[in-house]
């Protein structure tokens, strides 16, 4: 069992949630929770450490998110990053001003490395800034330990209480060294010793499972992707033939998966799998929709009518299994955060849901652990390194309304993509990558001809974390294939383009 936890209050940043990777990295268990958690419910989890994370707000503003102060009197280390240090400082009596020019982008910072904080750096180093406050003043008992021409503190310390603050965004990749700074706070300051590790994850979670569902019935939904795939093992590791897994195949899958999905399931595993086939109910349900979140929406509250309805047909379930995973309720904004999109596993939930309860064995953890959980548990490597595939499917694929002929068309393309890019063996370095259909027509010649016809985009992604990604420099003479094979192989498309927008600001699914 996890025997220490650091604890991350959230301000509202939306990628804040990058800091609990981080945490985890230095295997130390870490939980987001709302900036506002009462000190009973802290006192309560026990944590090693606390970490405030940045946030849009400013101290300022009257409705500016704050934490209880009592916090800083439980003898808990706390690292305050950006914001989190400006709301240190202001509750402390420190002071905080309005910079005069925001500070932006990656900054040489001059460290005091004989802080914890900066244990084993140089002088200098790089880190990534985004403020417009800035610390003017520290408050008592504190020093300054870091800064910048534009900020003279950058970095503050009270050694005798453990706070720390930093106006630096250390969670950033490009902050150089910047999971250091986290390391130290987490071994130097916090005294962890880092007893987080996937192995032991997966042990307690089968067991913990064993202990919950007992001999009770359960459904898994099951759509052949990562996720999913290892919550379906994970279960049917604890309770066997209890399990029972639904295969929605909403005709929303890529070319030809359904079929893969079956084989792999009643061939590799000795899991109990029912294939529902429901595409026509799907699209008619779909029909006319163009609007994204309402076809998540939609999906969402089909997948659930097909589960108890499936449920009905083999007696009592009195749980359903889900694969959601951490960045999923992050970016459907269950905490403070805002919401970028719901996804059909959180937010896509109705309201009525007639189980006993949904059970989602991965919902804390992010993508890169869910594959480490899956070769622990023995699913071939294959399986486990696929590509990643939303819950809705090539509905948030295709943009505008989804007919049948659209999906065809996005199929063949997606295809074309995947396959191209697995010839040229870059199907390892590129962690996501596929085609959109767009609902932009435009004129175009094939074979002396006039055409008005679809365009069709791709978008290929690397990322660690699936929080941040930038996109892929795919070589060009692989891009040239894929387009001339698209247009060439693929009716009703005339135009190829490729997406070089990295997250943020832009989401890696289009919708």
């Amino acid at each position: 069992m996890k025997n220490e936890l650091i604890l991350i209050l959230d301000f509202g940043g939306q990628y804040n949630q990058l800091i609990a990777r981080r945490v985890r990295e230095c295997n130390v268990y870490s939980e987001v929770v709302p900036f506002d958690i009462s000190i009973e419910k802290i006192k309560e989890k026990n944590p090693k450490g606390i970490i405030f994370t940045g946030g849009p707000a400013s101290v300022f503003a009257d409705d500016s998110p704050k934490c209880d102060s009592e916090i800083f009197n439980l003898g808990i280390p706390i690292l305050g990053i950006c914001y989190g240090m400006q709301l240190m400082t202001i509750t402390l009596g420190g002071n905080v001003e309005k910079a005069n020019k925001r500070e932006y982008g990656v900054t040489a910072v001059k460290i005091d490395n004989s802080s914890l904080l900066f244990k084993g750096f140089g002088n200098t180093n790089n880190f990534l800034m985004s403020h417009t406050d800035f610390v003017n003043e520290l408050p008592e008992g504190f020093t300054n330990i870091a800064s910048t021409p534009s900020c003279p503190n950058a970095g503050m310390e009270n050694k005798d209480k453990n706070f720390y603050g930093i106006q630096f965004h250390p969670e950033v990749v490009h902050s150089e060294n910047g999971i250091n700074v986290i390391r130290n706070f987490l071994y130097e300051v916090c005294k962890c010793t880092g007893d987080w590790k996937i192995s032991s994850f997966t042990k307690d979670k089968i067991q913990s499972l064993k202990e919950k569902i007992g001999d009770k019935k359960a459904l898994c939904a099951l759509s052949g992707g990562v996720d999913s795939s290892v919550a379906a093992v994970l279960l049917h590791k604890a309770i066997g033939k209890n399990l029972t897994c639904i295969f929605v195949d909403h005709g929303l899958l890529r070319k030809n998966e359904g079929d893969e999905v079956e084989k792999v399931f009643r061939d590799q595993f000795d899991i109990n799998l029912i294939r529902v086939n429901c595409k026509d109910r799907f699209l008619s349900k779909l029909d006319g929709v163009t609007d994204p979140e309402r076809k998540r929406k939609i999906i969402g509250e089909e997948f659930i009518r097909v589960f108890e309805e499936e449920a009905k047909k083999i007696g009592t379930v009195d749980y359903l299994v889900q694969g959601t995973i951490y960045p999923d309720v992050i970016e459907s904004g269950l905490g403070k955060s805002s919401v970028i999109k719901s996804h059909h596993n959180v937010g896509g939930l109705p309201d009525y849901v007639d189980f006993k309860e949904i059970v989602e064995p991965l919902r804390d953890l992010f993508k890169d652990e869910v594959r480490k959980v899956g070769l622990e548990l023995g699913i071939p490597e294959n399986l486990v390194y696929r590509q990643p595939f939303p819950g809705p499917g090539l509905a948030i694929r295709i943009i505008g309304n989804i007919t049948e002929d659209k999906l065809n068309i996005l199929k063949e393309a997606d295809s074309i993509f995947r396959e191209e890019v697995a010839n040229a063996g870059l199907h390892k370095s590129i962690n996501q990558y596929f085609a959109v259909l767009t609902n932009l027509k435009s004129v175009g010649v094939m074979g002396d001809e006039r055409t008005y016809d679809y365009t069709v985009a791709l978008r290929a992604v690397e990322t660690t974390d699936f929080m941040t990604g930038v996109w892929s420099k795919i070589p060009y003479d692989v891009l040239e294939k894929v387009s001339s094979r698209i247009v060439n192989e693929v009716e009703h498309v005339n135009r190829v383009v490729y997406d070089i927008t990295s997250k943020p600001p832009a989401t890696i699914e289009w919708e």
